[in-house]
């Protein structure tokens, strides 16, 4: 009986070790993907939000930001949804750097702006598939305040961030909507090719007037 009783208090202690461990690694993650998110937004406040920069260097910041600390590639591949089977490696690489151009054509000046005072990070926690969900409000001096949530999952030791939330309104879902329009009346994913080439050629026009 003695050493059932040990038997069992050791099958105890393992399985507390066994449960514990992936509960302070689920901890680690979130506190790691919180200050991520609180150190990008200081730095996209500075890099981003000074008047005194032209919109074209901030351009080039943003762009920078986004090919960074965004994963593109699987951004991408989420919005076009179930096209994505249906392009061949040349569409999807064309896409995916028209897309980084439509983002950055988009939002450049929209995001400076959300920016506000900067990012507070509220808290975290451990999603399915080993993301971890950021909660933020971004304190606009004008406004009310803004919920922003942000999705990242580590990608070579790194967090990157595969969608932003705000107000409740994921932007990947609202792409993927956007971009199955435009497919349905432009006949394929061709036609959506097509368009976004000639949105980023009209931003490159605006932008040098």
């Amino acid at each position: 009986m003695y050493a059932l009783r040990i038997a069992g208090i050791a099958l105890l202690l393992i399985a507390t070790i066994i449960v514990a461990q992936p509960a302070a690694a689920t901890a680690d993650a979130s506190r790691a993907a919180s200050a991520f998110i609180q150190k990008l937004g200081s730095e996209a406040v500075r890099e981003l939000t000074d008047p005194t920069v032209p919109q074209s260097e901030r351009d080039v910041r943003f762009r920078r930001l986004l090919v960074d600390r965004f994963d593109m590639p699987a951004i991408s591949k989420f919005v076009l949804g179930r096209y994505w089977r249906s392009t061949n490696e040349p569409q999807r690489a064309e896409f995916q750097r028209l897309f980084v151009d439509f983002i950055v054509g988009s939002y450049s000046v929209r995001f400076s702006e959300y920016l506000g005072e900067g990012v507070q990070v509220t808290g975290s926690r451990a999603e399915d598939g080993g993301t971890v969900l950021v909660h933020s409000r971004i304190d606009m001096p004008s406004s009310d305040d803004i919920r922003v949530d942000w999705l990242l999952r580590r990608a070579n030791d790194e967090f990157a961030i595969i969608d932003i939330i705000v107000e409740d309104v994921s932007m990947d879902v609202t792409h993927r909507s956007q971009f199955a329009s435009l497919i349905h009346d432009r006949g394929g994913v061709s036609g959506l090719i097509e368009a976004l080439r000639t949105k980023t050629l009209q931003s490159a026009e605006s932008s040098t007037r």
